[in-house]
């Protein structure tokens, strides 16, 4: 069964980015919220495996969300993806419940690989589209 990724950011277009990626890998996006409190009601009803959690997000920011899901999901390693890594010190994040903090500018593909490390390699649930050795429509030759 592939692992359940639950992600958290305020912008809807990063969530179906980071959404799209990691089901290319094989992995399972079993919920998304917009803010700390959509994280914490979210991870209560579909226990993920892992949490993809940002800093910034209006109403309830990372930083509080993140100890609330650590004492709900003790065992579920939170990632923090951020534009602000530069300001999260490796004590802070695990003061607060973070498990690692990877910075946004380093792209989707280190992020994705954090997630591999996390929690193993992904059972590849989507088959590639068979491809064809026949045309399915005949090609006009020139005269």
């Amino acid at each position: 069964m592939p692992k359940s990724i639950l992600i958290v950011d305020d912008s809807e277009i990063v969530r179906g980015i980071i959404r799209a990626f990691l089901q290319i890998r094989g992995y399972t996006v079993c919920g998304e919220g917009a803010d700390g409190f959509e994280a914490i009601e979210k991870a209560k009803l579909l226990k993920p495996d892992l949490i993809l959690l940002d800093l910034q997000m209006p109403r309830l920011n990372g930083t509080e969300a993140a100890p609330v899901l650590k004492r709900l999901l003790p065992q579920v390693p939170i990632i923090l993806f951020t534009m602000f890594s530069e300001a999260v010190t490796a004590s802070w994040a695990s003061a607060v419940g973070v498990d690692l903090v990877v910075s946004k500018p380093d792209g989707i593909g280190k992020l994705a690989d954090h997630v591999e490390k996390l929690l193993g390699p992904a059972t590849i649930a989507v088959e590639p589209a068979a491809v064809s050795s026949t045309p399915s429509e005949k090609t006009p030759t020139a005269q």
